[in-house]
Order: structure tokens, then sequence, then C-alpha cells
């Protein structure tokens, strides 16, 4: 295999949420495993996520979880997912879903270096750059 970069998004407890919400924008397999399966003590952590895998379709994989048992949470802007490439339909369906009911800082329009592109922040704090390639001629 290949050697790839993939996100890794920490959350305080609402991992499973994010990661469906991110299944539901983006199609594939999602897989799940809770601190209850590998047999965390603790009911507070039993159901919440510790590892969080989504290979989507497209080849793009996203990886999420809850913050471990007695670490401690520390949201960031530090980060942020870009989508790029030339499908423009299926850009814009990821575009629309991602910023629906959420925050958006840039509306998804042609930009001064010819493609269009956007970004938005979604319920979960997670701030998505979408790029659409524009062939110029």
């Amino acid at each position: 295999m290949a050697s790839r970069l993939n996100p890794y998004l920490s959350y305080d407890g609402d991992a499973r949420q994010a990661m469906e919400f991110y299944k539901d924008v983006f199609g594939g397999e999602l897989h799940l495993n809770t601190y209850g399966d590998i047999g965390q003590s603790g009911p507070e952590y039993a159901d919440k996520i510790m590892h969080g895998m989504l290979e989507t379709p497209s080849g793009f994989t996203l990886m999420g979880a809850d913050h471990p048992p007695g670490m401690e949470y520390k949201p960031g802007n530090a980060y942020s997912v870009s989508l790029s490439g030339d499908d423009e339909s299926e850009l814009r369906g990821y575009w629309e879903k991602l910023s629906s009911g959420n925050q958006v800082s840039v509306p998804l329009e042609r930009q001064m270096w010819g493609d269009v592109f956007g970004m938005c922040t979604d319920q979960f704090g997670v701030t998505w750059m979408v790029n659409i390639s524009t062939s110029q001629g």
C-alpha cells in the first residue's frame, strides 16, 4: 500500500454523530470502535468512539475519535479539511451538505485564481475548504 495522509479529528463526545454525518455527506464504509469494545472501564466511555474510519468511493479516508479518558479536550482552529478536484457535480454535492445550515465564511464562488472555492464550518466545528478546478481557456 502506498503512503497516504489522512485527517484525524478529535471530538468531545460526539464523534459518532460527526462520523455518521460525514458518511451521509461522502458515502462509503464507516467503521466505528468504542472504548467499550476494547474493555475500557467506566460507563461514561463505553459507547464513546475510540477509533472511527470512513473510506469513501472517491478514495477519501477520514478518521476521528472522542478524546481518550483522562485527557483534556482542547478544540482549536489550527486545522481544516480541504476537498479539491475537477468533478464539479461531486464537489458541489459535498459543499451543499457540509454548508447547509452551517457557517459559511467564503461562499462557493469563482475566485481570482480562476477556480470555484468556498469555505464553511460544520456543526462540529470543523472547517472545510472546497476547491473546484476549472479549465482555463
